[in-house]
């Protein structure tokens, strides 16, 4: 049997769901450090890193294969997007 390490390495769907959480965050993250979003933009930005966030740990429940560790939960859910990070 496979690692969970090997598991996600070697699943494309794993890694495609991995760069849009991070694309997501990073987007969120730097254009925050640029300007002073509006509330609507900022809300339609934390929906689409939520998003992403949730559609990689279904797949991780479904599926098994996990990185750990990148896809934040609970507290460290915030965390993930907060301008000061």
């Amino acid at each position: 049997m496979c690692s969970a390490s090997t598991l996600a390495i070697s699943c494309p769907e794993h890694a495609r769901l991995e760069s849009e959480f991070i694309e997501a965050r990073d987007r969120m993250r730097g254009l925050m450090r640029l300007r002073k979003l509006e509330a609507a933009e900022e809300r339609q930005l934390a929906v689409r890193v939520a998003m992403a966030i949730a559609r990689l740990k279904e797949h991780v429940a479904e599926h098994g294969c996990e990185r750990g560790g990148l896809v934040p939960s609970g507290p460290d859910l915030k965390k993930a997007w907060r301008k000061d990070n």
